[in-house]
């Protein structure tokens, strides 16, 4: 065997023996770790679950005893540190609740004219205020009609708010996406025309808008309500901003523009 032919077994040997020795000792590491049950396992900072602070909404008003005084929303993340699996149940379980969501909750047009009837009474604040208007000047809708029409969310606070009334019960009902949401009448009463649920036939649960002068087209309507009974040639209603306050009233057809029809889900 010549020198050169002798170096190159010897260098052979020498990385097949090393890389034996390496694998050796790899195995008997993780043979240690596993008995002293300490394998390695990946680790990071935090939690792993980003906590959101829904952003709010201050409109420099008292209500409920509290003042505020800014007109920006304020959102407060924390850095989420490493992927969560999701847990399957909890997953489920927020399918469920937008699934009952989207269908209105299983509510009725009783649930819906029930609901509005518990708002019978309530009146304007000395300012002009109420806490539909509140309300709505949060909402997301609020955002989207503010695009549509322009002005801004405050803008709202001071707006008539029969429409943000009907749109209330809606939310509370859980029936926003078949009763809609809107501040303005018009608009609504088109959205309803469009998505081919609009008539000129009084249906209990059915949305109601109006023109004193008894105009018939879209573009009149001043006034909305909800049609709580039909009796005789007189259709019964709860409206808000009526009188400065939620009311029941006695309506002639000649005041009715037409209907928007809410589908319920029972």
């Amino acid at each position: 065997m010549t020198g050169r032919h002798h170096r190159k077994n010897l260098s052979l040997t020498a990385k097949i023996a090393g890389g034996l020795l390496a694998g050796s000792t790899l195995a008997s590491t993780f043979a240690v770790a596993a008995n002293a049950n300490t394998l390695p396992e990946a680790t990071g900072s935090g939690s792993g679950k980003g906590n959101v602070n829904a952003a709010s909404l201050h409109t420099g008003l008292v209500l409920d005893g509290l003042t505020t005084a800014e007109t920006d929303f304020v959102a407060d993340r924390e850095q989420q540190q490493r992927p969560e699996t999701r847990d399957e149940s909890a997953e489920k379980t927020e399918k469920t609740d937008a699934d009952e969501k989207k269908v209105g909750k299983g509510a009725s047009a009783d649930d819906f004219i029930s609901k509005a009837k518990t708002q019978l009474g309530i009146r304007e604040d000395g300012s002009g205020k109420t806490k539909f208007q509140e309300w709505y000047a949060k909402t997301e809708r609020a955002a989207e009609t503010v695009e549509r029409d322009g002005g801004s969310r405050n803008s709202y606070l001071k707006a008539a708010w029969c429409n943000m009334f009907v749109s209330w019960v809606a939310e509370e009902t859980g029936t926003e996406d078949t009763v809609g949401q809107d501040a303005w009448t018009i608009a609504h009463a088109k959205w309803f025309k469009k998505e081919g649920r609009w008539g000129t036939t009084p249906k209990k649960g059915a949305i109601v808008f109006f023109n004193w002068q008894g105009e018939k087209n879209l573009d009149s309507i001043v006034h909305v309500g909800i049609v709580a009974d039909v009796k005789g040639g007189t259709v019964k209603t709860i409206e808000g901003n009526t009188s400065n306050a939620v009311l029941e009233r006695d309506r002639k057809p000649s005041q009715i523009v037409g209907y928007g029809y809410p589908e319920f889900t029972r």
